[in-house]
């Protein structure tokens, strides 16, 4: 007797009936998105970085971030964004629910910071979450409460246009994940460090950051990158800068790159942006040190901001659960470029300053130093 069965006969039986033997099942909404969370929640910042995408996408002007405990205790975001209503509020924390994807062919075409429909209710699973939000200015607003996964019903409430999310106890229901988090400090650095590349990133918009009613950044919005730089390295730094503009066919590239005296020891003081992104492309941030060729000490890295413009399609942002890592079609194109623009312009600059010489000054000053010659006395007459 032959000891295989067939799909058929292991879901049915030999009498046709429906076998309830096996072991596959599917896991319910709250597991799943418990599952998904590990994947996009890792800490305090993750959460930050989706809200703050989420309100850029909603075309704020204005994004103001507080903090309590680096974020494990509370983050809150407040954008002035177009707002939900009370539809897209409940659907908002469904999984793979969006409104910047329409069809598949748009997933090749993203000109979006978020897009997968995963981030709000990952965050809602492991947190206890209040989304308030109102498309119009009339005063009339709605919130949801999701604690854990579990949603209330929505209330009708005042607010202004916007969209004012409130995630508090992080982690409080996946201790495995909260044991594993770092000290505060440690965690504000990560969120910090990200808001500072989200402010470079649109100057257009004004960001303030707190932290336990400490103000960590406040950025103006006036478009200039310049001066979100400033508010991130100082004005000083900022004022030293050399502005880097690059054009052609598939990528326009514009940022500011520091002299070769002033470096840090580590890379992270390079920020690269494609389409509005943070991303981390070794490749490239490689060209940018080559593109110092010797000018720089060993072991040190130069600060940079390059912000590359390419169409939606030579970039794929769909590799990585973060969307820190992408996929440049032209990539190696595109490291050849960085590292030319770069060189380039250095060798534009004069980098050993000619200082201006009074030369009657000096004059002056070698006549009074000199010390006056000895006159001979003339020989006898014979």
């Amino acid at each position: 007797m032959d000891a295989r069965i067939s799909c058929n006969e292991a879901c049915c039986g030999n009498d046709g009936m429906v076998a309830m033997t096996g072991r596959i099942r599917i896991l319910d909404a709250h597991l799943a998105n418990q599952i998904a969370a590990g994947e996009v929640v890792e800490r305090p910042a993750a959460v930050v970085k989706e809200l703050v995408e989420n309100a850029i996408d909603a075309q704020a002007r204005t994004i103001a971030i507080v903090l309590s405990q680096a974020g494990m205790d509370m983050i809150r975001v407040t954008d002035d964004g177009i707002g939900m209503n009370q539809t897209d509020i409940a659907l908002a924390f469904s999984r793979h629910a969006t409104s910047k994807l329409s069809d598949a062919r748009s997933l090749f075409c993203i000109e979006t910071l978020g897009f997968r429909g995963e981030a709000l209710p990952s965050i809602a699973a492991v947190a206890d979450v209040v989304c308030r939000s109102a498309p119009t200015d009339d005063g009339v607003a709605h919130e949801l409460h999701i604690r854990g996964g579990e949603a209330k019903p929505i209330e009708v409430v005042s607010g202004r246009k916007g969209t004012d999310m409130c995630v508090r106890a992080l982690f409080y229901n996946t201790p495995a994940r909260l044991k594993h988090l770092k000290t505060v400090h440690t965690e504000l650095g990560h969120v910090t460090d990200f808001v500072y590349r989200l402010a470079m990133a649109h100057p257009h918009i004004a960001f303030r950051l707190t932290h336990e009613h400490n103000e960590l950044l406040r950025t103006d919005g006036s478009g200039q990158r310049l001066h979100a730089f400033a508010a991130v390295y100082g004005v000083q730094t900022a004022q030293r800068m050399f502005a880097l503009t690059h054009r052609c066919a598939d990528f326009e590239i514009d940022g500011f790159i520091s002299p070769p005296d002033v470096h840090r020891a580590h890379r992270q003081a390079m920020t690269l942006l494609i389409n509005g992104r943070y991303v981390r492309m070794v490749g490239v941030h490689q060209a940018i040190v080559h593109g110092y060729g010797t000018m720089l000490p060993a072991q040190r890295y130069p600060l940079a901001v390059l912000s590359v413009r390419m169409h939606p399609e030579l970039v794929d942002v769909n590799v990585h659960p973060a969307k820190i890592e992408v996929r440049c079609t032209k990539e190696a194109q595109l490291i050849a470029i960085v590292r030319n623009a770069i060189a380039q312009t250095l060798r534009a600059q004069t980098l050993i300053p000619l200082v201006p010489v009074d030369i009657a000054h000096l004059r002056a000053r070698v006549a009074v130093l000199t010390p006056p010659k000895q006159q001979t006395p003339p020989p006898p007459k014979v």
